[in-house]
């Protein structure tokens, strides 16, 4: 793929000075890239092989707090290191920073060596070596919705984010000449990328004032992971180069639409999709039709991963195309998940549900758990909902709150056999602490909604 380089290329460029910088990242609970800038001369003579950090950074939230309530690290066990082991496949140039490179890496117990069962890389990647002991692999592919502002992340902040104005003043969805506007930003974040072996496809305006959307070309599993952080990342890098700022935020106005981010998935073999029949009503195999029961069937309990804030389930809302129901449906885009592709050797499975906020690993890795766990059971599919979903009373709903989505997490047992106890135990703490934070605030809402008239 262009922009992958080798480990002996990156070698040779350090030899000839045009790369001095090495980041090595790991992701972290909320799917950010952390790490450490290395010379670039150290890393290809040592650090390649391994470099340390605290393990404070798998338990900790948005503003690196440290909870207590954590089994595997704690103020009592001291904080010790896990090993960052780089995964030399995926060095890659940074084209936006100069000099740089990057490679993503591998989280290890720093005694054992082991796979830190926690870290969101090694939850994907036990899903993905469960699919391929059954002789499959996953393809996936995620959407990047977001919105850029007018102001920087730091006039923004001073300001106490107040007084958002988004960098255009209407819907630009699908608008060529408003998104002329935005280039500034905008092709950067293509050509970087693209130049960085992310398979860039487009990128569009979406159905919000400032609203932009980005489109990777589909791949396999842990790739699509790594693209999607990788992107998030370079989106924020390169607003903020042009002085604006980029969100993730799912929901940043109530009188706006939330930003999504929908993820494709379909099942393959030898290069071969397996969801594809063609003599099959709607070109689904029956292999696709258990996979896609168990991925609705259990839905409740894994929408966490897709959701993880408070401010998460305030983008579920009936009118914005954002899901209400854990249905399925012919593209239409009032359900939880759509078919697409119907009748062509591109059928596939999108999942409307997860907001822009999600952490793909955790996010591909639950659902891959619950389509396995159909396909294991050879779950029934129900039939189709047709028209507008919001208006099923029949459709069970997405859990609608935080609290209700943790404790359909604690309580799944799908998660616990796929994943482990300790990994549903660890991402349960992290879903009642935020809870507990916002439990703990006093929003602007209170104090003027009760200030003089309670």
């Amino acid at each position: 793929m262009p922009g992958i380089l080798s480990f002996d290329h990156l070698k040779t460029q350090v030899s000839e000075g045009t790369t001095d910088t090495v980041l090595v990242c790991a992701v972290d609970m909320q799917g950010r890239l952390i790490g450490k800038r290395f010379h670039a001369a150290n890393f290809i003579s040592h650090s390649y092989a391994e470099t340390h950090c605290c393990n404070y950074l798998l338990a900790t939230d948005l503003e690196m707090a440290t909870p207590d309530g954590y089994a595997s690290t704690s103020w009592e066990k001291g904080y010790g290191d896990y090993v960052m082991r780089p995964d030399l496949s995926t060095i890659r140039p940074v084209p936006w920073l100069e000099g740089t490179a990057m490679v993503m890496c591998d989280v290890l117990d720093h005694h054992t060596h082991a796979p830190v069962p926690h870290a969101p890389r090694a939850v994907l990647q036990k899903q993905i070596a469960r699919l391929e002991a059954m002789g499959f692999t996953a393809k996936m592919a995620t959407e990047l919705e977001f919105f850029l502002f007018e102001k920087s992340f730091d006039d923004i902040r001073k300001s106490g984010f107040r007084d958002l104005a988004p960098i255009s003043g209407y819907n630009e969805d699908y608008h060529i000449f408003q998104t002329t506007k935005e280039e500034g930003v905008m092709r950067p974040v293509r050509n970087h990328l693209f130049a960085a072996g992310i398979p860039v496809e487009n990128t569009k305006g979406e159905a919000e004032a400032g609203q932009e959307e980005l489109n990777i070309r589909y791949a396999a599993a842990l790739d699509c992971a790594d693209h999607h952080t990788i992107a998030k990342h370079a989106i924020k890098e390169i607003a903020w180069q042009q002085g604006h700022a980029a969100s993730f935020l799912p929901k940043w106005d109530a009188g706006k639409v939330g930003s999504s981010s929908h993820v494709h998935q379909s099942l393959w073999q030898d290069g071969t999709p397996l969801f594809y029949d063609k003599g099959a009503d709607l070109g689904m195999s029956d292999l696709m039709k258990h996979y896609m029961a168990g991925l609705i069937a259990f839905a409740p309990e894994y929408v966490f991963f897709l959701a993880p804030y408070v401010n998460s389930y305030k983008r579920f809302s009936k009118g914005t195309f954002a899901p209400t129901k854990t249905v399925w449906s012919v593209d239409n885009r009032t359900a939880g998940f759509r078919l697409c592709g119907d009748g062509t050797k591109g059928v596939r499975v999108e999942c409307r549900i997860g907001g822009s906020d999600l952490n793909p690993y955790l996010a591909q890795a639950a659902m891959l758990a619950a389509g396995i766990k159909g396909i294991e059971d050879q779950m029934v599919l129900a039939a189709p909902t047709k028209g507008d979903v919001y208006e099923d009373a029949k459709a069970a709903d997405i859990p609608q709150t935080l609290r209700a989505a943790t404790d359909t997490l604690r309580g799944s047992q799908m998660l616990r056999a796929a994943m482990g106890d300790d990994v549903v135990d660890h991402y349960t703490r992290c879903a009642e602490w935020e809870q507990e934070e916002f439990d703990r605030a006093v929003t602007d809402w209170e104090i003027a909604r009760g200030f003089e008239r309670a």
